[in-house]
């Protein structure tokens, strides 16, 4: 049993982050251990998250990784916390394009049997807000909205109005948050400033979060609704066990194999630059045998010694391409690690820097291609085909992902190319280059475990 509240609003933009992270807090400052969660992709809320908590944020992808997951995945990070919050993603019931209610923060919440309080940005509207509310709490009778968050109320006036319009809509007022400058988070081209290159100023904003919370919302109310959730018939998720290897066509269970292999040493970038990553990847990765050293390419001038496999995730090289680019010391040992033939698996921000430029500055080398930013954004979940064997999946594999950037590489595809993308577009993206596996597709590998466990297998 783990009491549970989901954060959701009517749009993007209404508060949501605020509202969650601020709760978070503010239960953990009571002493509540407190298990942070994220719906849909995203990866910058959950680093705000873990700030507001120092647990990790953990997101729960029903695209990615299948409606079964969900509830597994959340008991997992949710062991041994008294209260999990979970923050939903754009509108109530926007989910994946063209796929219903699909990966929707509605249907997170049917999945988790979680009660739902909506945050409302109040800023424009006083009688109306009650129609509003009425309308996403009768839209769908299988989602439960406890409650309603009152965000960006401008004066005592205002929020009399809207108590009283709400008063009517049988949904009870939780929170009522005034206009607050302190607790904002900067944004830029994909969204929040990572917490990792805030810091100091990130760690003020989450208590200035907290603080608001504790001022204008019900706590005790919001505990009593999240306990109310029933007990979930689901075991929690358990990385390594009962998955097994496609490599080699063996079908021996990934962890009596592990007991069979030499450690290798798999270092994962870190650091400001590179912030994009899911928890469940370095535990699958530990789970199949690995250990797993996380290193720092804005500051470290060599691999970890002993390096026998290199993960790369998303983040924003663009943003540091001058030091990414004067580390010549460790753009020339990524270099050779991937000349010897050693696994390197590269997303979005690791395909950046694999290539031979980045805006013009001479980057890893590694591809045979050229990096810029663009002024389009490129977003969406993507069915993905493997078109090329590789360290992370033979071809003919089946993955879904997702691509969030605003950089173009050239050419988009190697000789061998990474996947063949069904949607929206047909297209193959990404390099398949020896035991580098780079591309601008994020994948959740709780999904597709095979692929942590073929990946370790090939470092071993």
């Amino acid at each position: 049993m783990v009491a549970r509240l989901v954060i959701a609003a009517p749009s993007s933009g209404a508060g949501k982050t605020t509202v969650a992270t601020g709760l978070m807090a503010a239960f953990a400052g009571r002493g509540l251990a407190v298990s942070p969660h994220k719906v849909g992709p995203d990866y910058i809320d959950p680093g705000y998250h873990a700030l507001a908590t120092g647990r990790p944020g953990r997101n729960l992808d029903a695209y990615m990784c299948g409606t079964g997951l969900i509830a597994p995945l959340f008991l997992h990070g949710a062991r041994g916390c008294d209260l999990a919050v979970v923050e939903g993603v754009m509108g109530l019931y926007d989910g994946a394009a063209d796929q219903g209610e699909l990966a929707s923060t509605a249907q997170v919440a049917k999945l988790l049997k979680a009660p739902v309080v909506l945050v409302v940005d109040a800023s424009s509207q006083s009688r109306s807000v009650a129609a509003l509310v009425h309308g996403f709490a009768s839209w769908d009778p299988e989602v439960r909205i406890g409650g309603v968050i009152l965000n960006k109320v401008a004066t005592d006036r205002h929020e009399h109005l809207l108590r009283e319009a709400l008063g009517e809509s049988g949904v009870p007022v939780l929170g009522v948050l005034r206009r607050a400058p302190a607790v904002s988070t900067p944004s830029r081209h994909l969204g929040l400033v990572p917490v990792a290159e805030r810091q100091a100023a990130a760690v003020a904003a989450v208590a200035a979060q907290a603080e608001q919370v504790r001022q204008g919302c019900d706590l005790e109310a919001l505990t009593a609704l999240a306990r109310s959730a029933p007990p979930l018939s689901a075991e929690p998720w358990v990385p390594g066990v009962g998955e097994r290897l496609h490599a080699g066509g063996s079908g021996v269970p990934t962890l009596a194999l592990a007991e069979r292999m030499p450690t290798p040493r798999v270092a994962v970038a870190g650091g400001a630059a590179f912030t994009f990553s899911y928890a469940e990847h370095t535990e699958l990765l530990r789970a199949a045998g690995a250990e797993v050293v996380t290193f720092d390419p804005l500051r470290d001038e060599s691999l970890p010694e002993g390096t026998s496999g290199l993960v790369i995730g998303g983040g924003f090289p663009e943003m540091y391409g001058a030091e990414l680019s004067a580390n010549e010391p460790l753009r020339k040992a990524v270099a050779e690690l991937a000349a010897s033939g050693a696994p390197v698996a590269a997303e979005c921000a690791g395909l950046l820097y694999l290539a031979r430029s980045l805006d013009g500055r001479p980057m890893c080398g590694v591809l045979d291609a050229d990096a810029r930013m663009s002024e389009r954004l490129t977003l969406g979940y993507r069915d993905a085909v493997a078109v090329s064997d590789s360290v992370l999946a033979p071809a003919g594999t089946r993955m879904r992902g997702h691509e969030f950037h605003r950089t173009v590489i050239e050419p988009g595809a190697g000789p061998l190319a990474a996947w063949g993308l069904r949607q929206p577009e047909r297209r193959v993206e990404g390099f398949v280059q020896g035991g580098v596996h780079a591309s601008y597709v994020h994948t959740h590998w709780a999904g597709s475990p095979e692929v942590a466990a073929r990946f370790v297998e090939h470092c071993a």
